[in-house]
Protein backbone atom coordinates (compact mmCIF):
# COMPACT_ATOMS: atom_id res chain seq x y z
CA UNK A 1 0.00 0.00 0.00
CA UNK A 2 1.12 3.37 -0.83
CA UNK A 3 0.48 6.47 1.31
CA UNK A 4 0.18 9.82 -0.50
CA UNK A 5 0.61 11.70 2.75
CA UNK A 6 4.05 11.30 4.26
CA UNK A 7 5.44 12.77 7.24
CA UNK A 8 8.30 15.44 6.64
CA UNK A 9 11.01 15.70 9.02
CA UNK A 10 11.27 18.67 11.15
CA UNK A 11 14.53 19.27 10.10
CA UNK A 12 14.09 19.04 6.40
CA UNK A 13 10.98 21.75 7.10
CA UNK A 14 13.27 24.79 8.97
CA UNK A 15 16.34 24.17 6.60
CA UNK A 16 14.26 26.91 4.56
CA UNK A 17 14.94 30.77 5.41
CA UNK A 18 11.22 31.33 4.59
CA UNK A 19 9.90 28.50 7.44
CA UNK A 20 11.94 29.77 9.40
CA UNK A 21 10.17 32.97 9.04
CA UNK A 22 7.01 31.98 8.30
CA UNK A 23 7.59 29.74 12.17
CA UNK A 24 8.60 32.95 13.52
CA UNK A 25 5.56 35.03 12.24
CA UNK A 26 3.25 32.37 14.11
CA UNK A 27 5.05 32.27 16.98
CA UNK A 28 4.02 36.00 17.18
CA UNK A 29 0.67 35.56 16.65
CA UNK A 30 -1.98 33.18 17.98
CA UNK A 31 -3.23 32.54 14.95
CA UNK A 32 -2.79 34.71 11.19
CA UNK A 33 -4.47 34.20 7.85
CA UNK A 34 -3.13 33.28 4.76
CA UNK A 35 -3.20 36.86 3.07
CA UNK A 36 -1.37 38.35 6.16
CA UNK A 37 1.37 36.05 5.85
CA UNK A 38 1.60 36.20 2.21
CA UNK A 39 2.33 39.90 2.69
CA UNK A 40 4.80 39.41 4.69
CA UNK A 41 7.05 38.02 1.45
CA UNK A 42 8.08 38.99 -2.01
CA UNK A 43 5.96 35.97 -3.19
CA UNK A 44 2.65 34.64 -4.27
CA UNK A 45 -0.04 33.19 -2.21
CA UNK A 46 0.50 29.79 -4.06
CA UNK A 47 4.73 29.71 -3.47
CA UNK A 48 3.65 30.49 0.35
CA UNK A 49 0.89 28.00 0.88
CA UNK A 50 3.32 24.96 -0.66
CA UNK A 51 6.00 26.52 2.75
CA UNK A 52 2.78 26.09 5.03
CA UNK A 53 2.21 22.79 3.54
CA UNK A 54 5.75 21.28 4.13
CA UNK A 55 5.52 22.56 7.59
CA UNK A 56 2.07 21.04 8.12
CA UNK A 57 3.14 18.10 6.76
CA UNK A 58 6.36 18.14 9.50
CA UNK A 59 3.69 18.89 12.00
CA UNK A 60 4.61 22.34 12.55
CA UNK A 61 1.33 24.32 11.40
CA UNK A 62 -2.20 23.42 12.12
CA UNK A 63 -5.04 25.11 9.92
CA UNK A 64 -8.46 25.55 10.35
CA UNK A 65 -11.05 27.04 7.73
CA UNK A 66 -13.49 29.76 8.30
CA UNK A 67 -15.62 30.72 5.89
CA UNK A 68 -12.93 31.08 2.42
CA UNK A 69 -10.40 31.73 4.71
CA UNK A 70 -7.82 29.90 5.92
CA UNK A 71 -5.97 30.70 8.93
CA UNK A 72 -2.70 28.97 10.64
CA UNK A 73 -1.32 28.73 13.88
CA UNK A 74 2.19 27.59 15.01
CA UNK A 75 2.44 23.98 16.87
CA UNK A 76 5.84 24.26 18.42
CA UNK A 77 6.12 20.78 19.88
CA UNK A 78 8.13 18.98 17.07
CA UNK A 79 11.17 21.79 17.56
CA UNK A 80 11.82 20.03 21.18
CA UNK A 81 13.73 17.93 19.10
CA UNK A 82 15.60 19.82 17.29
CA UNK A 83 16.54 21.76 20.91
CA UNK A 84 17.36 18.84 22.38
CA UNK A 85 19.78 17.93 19.74
CA UNK A 86 21.10 21.30 19.73
CA UNK A 87 22.01 20.94 24.08
CA UNK A 88 24.06 17.94 23.36
CA UNK A 89 26.34 20.60 21.00
CA UNK A 90 25.85 23.47 23.44
CA UNK A 91 26.81 21.47 26.26
CA UNK A 92 29.96 20.38 24.32
CA UNK A 93 30.85 24.34 23.45
CA UNK A 94 30.33 25.28 27.46
CA UNK A 95 33.09 22.37 28.03
CA UNK A 96 35.20 23.44 25.45
CA UNK A 97 35.00 27.32 26.88
CA UNK A 98 35.13 26.39 30.12
CA UNK A 99 39.01 24.06 29.24
CA UNK A 100 40.04 26.93 27.69
CA UNK A 101 39.61 29.28 30.47
CA UNK A 102 40.98 26.91 33.15
CA UNK A 103 44.25 26.86 30.64
CA UNK A 104 44.43 29.99 30.03
CA UNK A 105 44.42 31.18 33.64
CA UNK A 106 47.16 28.43 34.36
Amino acid sequence: MTHTYQERDVYVAIADPTRRKLIRLLADSDELPLHELTAQFQMGRTAVSKHLAILKEADLVTNRKIGRETRYRLNAAPLQEVKDWLSFYEEFWNDRARLLKKILEE
